[in-house]
């Protein structure tokens, strides 16, 4: 039996796009592998949103070079954001390996596969995890200054409804409890489908799906999220309150110079609308320090706005320049590494501060943990607000709802023990 090995790094959208590839790698008759050496398919799922992404999709591309040579028969393929339509560049870069694939375009590897796939080969996936996800809209339409993801996943494109209904029906039935939509902009979910449905309207759909028990959604965009998809998320039951906002600076000048479409003014104003709706949700967003221009004041803007909104989590990063971007084209990247490195240090040491008085709240609480799995001993899993649990237990509980009584927490977790298990 032919064996594959998929290497993933970067966003969600990648991380689907892996398991639905490797799905499909199992119903032509391939088994998965833990052991890269054993493969006969290496698959490797890159991402350059930054360069350090990119550089350790390039050192896995060398590290792989001996192996190809010794054994030749075996395809080495790379996918995702750092394949475009012109391949020659990397062709020349890395001769070894055999295809170069754009995002989601896994025909050239299984079509082959598939017409060498004994009769009756079968479906064999293994079930997916309790939480797991599934893109509703590829691409993006926005062109935000500093992202290559439109030039390398295209425009938007909305899966229809039924067809996003029915997927989530086959995952329930093979396990799943949670699901978790995605898109680069899931405000934008619709737009361009016959009947214009909207985000909230799959939600509407999702929230009958029988063995379902949760539903979350990323990423938001601050100036799509309407005052209708903040109602439904708080009035559909299955709905995971705990909501992702990316606001990426503080600052008026650089939110224009990044090209987002919304001022800081109106993004508090959806924040309270959120929080007047939902007074117990979860906040989540993402910053750049660093972009292009990028005074100390206008940071300072930046860490105004994160301590006056106290976010539940926040993922920064350092702006990293990318070819072919408007940032690349207009923008001198001028700020020093070292003090991209020193901002984004103040932007981390804040939010910790933050998430301690946050979590701490919880002490002694009893929360809804989704199990997902085993870590050291111990299982983990989530609350409904995306808060991680970790906590003992003799019996295998993954994939069941349970309650924990938090006793000890922390900035990026809680501990416990568990109460009394559900369904």
């Amino acid at each position: 039996m032919a064996q594959h090995y998929i290497w993933t790094i970067g966003c969600q959208m990648n991380k689907a796009d892996s398991e639905r590839l490797g799905w499909s790698l199992e119903e032509l008759g391939s088994e998965q592998t833990e052991f890269v050496e054993d493969a006969d398919f290496i698959v490797l799922n890159s991402c350059m949103v930054r360069q350090s992404a990119e550089n350790r999709v390039i050192n896995k591309l060398n590290s792989l070079r001996s192996l190809k040579r010794r054994r030749p028969g075996l395809t080495l393929v790379l996918t995702g954001c750092m394949v475009d339509a012109e391949v020659d560049e990397l062709r020349m870069r890395f001769p070894y390996v055999d295809l170069f694939l754009r995002p989601q375009d896994f025909a050239p590897l299984l079509e082959p596969i598939g017409a060498e796939a004994p009769p009756g080969a079968g479906f064999i996936s293994s079930p997916p995890s309790p939480s797991t996800f599934v893109t509703i809209i590829q691409g993006c339409d926005n062109f935000c200054a500093y992202c290559i993801v439109p030039y390398r996943r295209g425009r938007e494109k909305s899966r229809p409804i039924n067809e996003i209904v029915c997927e989530v029906q086959g995952l329930t039935r093979r396990g799943a409890r949670e699901v978790t939509l995605l898109g680069q902009n899931v405000d934008s979910y619709g737009h361009d489908l016959p009947t214009e449905p909207d985000l909230a309207d799959l939600l509407y759909e999702l929230n009958q799906v029988d063995g379902l028990a949760r539903i979350r959604f990323l990423t938001n965009h601050p100036k799509d999220m309407s005052p209708k998809l903040i109602e439904t998320v708080a009035g559909l039951e299955k709905v995971c309150q705990h909501i992702s906002i990316p606001v990426q600076a503080g600052d008026d000048d650089t939110l224009r110079a990044m090209r987002r479409g919304y001022t800081i003014q109106q993004y508090r104003e959806l924040v309270d609308r959120i929080r007047s709706a939902m007074p117990n949700v979860a906040l989540s967003t993402d910053v750049i320090v660093g972009f292009p221009g990028e005074t100390e004041q206008q940071f300072q803007r930046t860490l105004d706005l994160l301590q006056e909104t106290s976010f539940d989590t926040v993922h920064v990063a350092a702006y990293s320049e990318r070819r072919g971007t408007i940032a690349a084209r207009h923008y001198k990247d001028d700020i020093p590494y070292q003090e991209k490195m020193e901002r984004l240090k103040k932007v981390e040491s804040l939010q910790e501060t933050i998430a301690v008085a946050i979590n701490a709240g919880l002490l002694g609480q009893k929360v809804e943990v989704l199990v997902e799995g085993e870590k050291r001993g111990r299982w983990y899993g989530r609350t409904t607000t995306g808060k991680l649990v970790f906590f003992d237990d003799s019996a295998d509980c993954v994939g069941q709802l349970v309650e924990v009584q938090i006793e000890r927490t922390s900035p990026w977790s809680l501990q416990g023990n568990i109460n009394s298990k559900g369904g």
